[in-house]
């Protein structure tokens, strides 16, 4: 099997790479391809995923590139993880909407928008090159933020693609924890758009049967759940339900927007941390993936990347978190809306399981997110100022004509770069 990285080069592709290391019987990858315009970086992050294939005995070769062409020609798998503008055009993401009193944040949000308009192309782009010379039966998993945004035009332009995010797997190792029990006996109700999720209910098998505690763990570990999404107990309660940590921007807006004006912005943190990776995978004595790397980011991305590829081609038939299109589970969205729901995944594709009827609060801020979403993408497609204009006023986070104004021009000045119609 061969399996294709994009943006190969970034930081926390050892996660990635420890997790093909010692998850090889449950994906016997033979050639791993690393493709990254940054050719020091590259190298750097390709040493210590050698060495970590080494130490676990695995047998697949690792190999570089800055060709996509070279790179994809004969994948089975190509996953996605870019970084358009790399993490001085997250900087400007966190920070433009400050002057306009709203959050700066490289998924939601203005800068969400931004990160949009710079990414869809250059994965479309990417994409058409997969279409042409990977194998025909090619899985194209999207883990590029916004992922929702980003898999629906991969999707719309017919590609064979599924987004990926480590939101559900984190919270199903947490809860897992909690509980006492092994991760494989939690699965969980989770359900929304990509970062705009909320799990509804955490099932636990108990003699070859799942059934749902979260009722019982909203009244006995309401201050556990609460603390790790930072947000009231109160609000769990009242929704019956966990929402994920990026509610946060949108329930404790302006709480979230004073921390970040007091606080380095995460994109400044990350470069930090990065220097320091960087200096451990240049050290050729590191074979272990180094402990500050869970401080970058993509907890458990490994397994949940190892799990969605093996269903995909050894038609293992199980449940898993993805990003895929709506049809129908929620009836108040179109059907080629992408959704973060549980869907049973073979090498045929994706089969939504039911969900459970959503409270309005929660259906209307994922059908207004939606519909921002839908102009964000046309926006990101087409250009013009025009329909990046209509996508930041449909955003719940702006919202006002004139705000919206001076978001898009700050915006359009800080990206004109990355946008060829800019």
């Amino acid at each position: 099997m061969k399996v294709t990285v994009i943006g190969g080069g970034s930081t926390y592709t050892p996660e990635l790479t420890d997790g093909f290391a010692r998850l090889y019987g449950q994906l016997p990858i033979e050639e791993l391809w690393l493709v990254d315009p940054d050719a020091s970086r590259l190298e750097l992050v390709a040493g210590i995923s050698r060495r970590l294939f080494a130490k676990a005995g695995h047998p697949g070769k690792i190999f570089t590139t800055n060709d996509v062409a070279d790179g994809v020609r004969d994948a089975d798998v190509v996953l996605l993880q870019l970084r358009i503008g790399g993490q001085a055009a997250r900087h400007t993401d966190e920070t433009f909407p400050h002057a306009e009193h709203c959050i700066g944040q490289e998924t939601t949000g203005p800068g969400g928008l931004a990160k949009a308009l710079r990414t869809v192309p250059v994965a479309l782009e990417i994409a058409e090159t997969v279409r042409r010379l990977a194998k025909p039966e090619a899985w194209i998993i999207d883990f590029t933020n916004p992922v929702g945004i980003v898999t629906r035009a991969l999707l719309q332009a017919g590609h064979r693609a599924v987004g990926l995010c480590n939101v559900a797997i984190g919270f199903q190792r947490k809860f897992a924890a909690m509980l006492d029990v092994a991760p494989q006996d939690v699965q969980l109700d989770h359900v929304g758009l990509n970062h705009l999720t909320w799990e509804t209910g955490v099932k636990v098998r108990t003699d070859g049967v799942f059934q749902d505690v979260l009722p019982r763990m909203l009244a006995e570990k309401l201050d556990a759940l609460s603390e790790d999404v930072h947000m009231p107990g109160s609000l769990l309660t009242s929704q019956q339900a966990v929402p994920s940590y990026y509610l946060r921007y949108f329930y404790a807006h302006d709480q979230v927007l004073e921390e970040q004006l007091t606080q380095p912005s995460r994109a400044q943190a990350v470069m930090g941390m990065e220097a320091a990776l960087l200096a451990k995978y240049a050290d050729t004595s590191v074979d272990v993936k180094p402990a500050e790397l869970a401080l970058r980011g993509g907890a458990f991305y490994s397994e949940a990347a190892v799990e969605l590829m093996a269903s995909l081609t050894g038609n293992r038939t199980d449940i898993q978190v993805v990003n895929v299109p709506n049809n129908g589970a929620l009836p108040f969205l179109p059907d080629d809306h992408v959704i973060e729901v549980p869907a049973r995944v073979s090498a045929s594709g994706m089969i939504l399981q039911p969900v459970a009827p959503l409270s309005g609060e929660i259906a209307s801020l994922i059908g207004h997110v939606a519909g921002y979403e839908r102009l964000a993408l046309d926006a990101a497609i087409h250009g013009g100022r025009d329909r990046v204009l209509r996508a930041m006023l449909s955003h719940p986070l702006v919202g006002q004509y004139e705000r919206a104004e001076r978001l898009t021009d700050a915006l359009l000045a800080a990206n004109h770069q990355h946008l060829a119609w800019a």
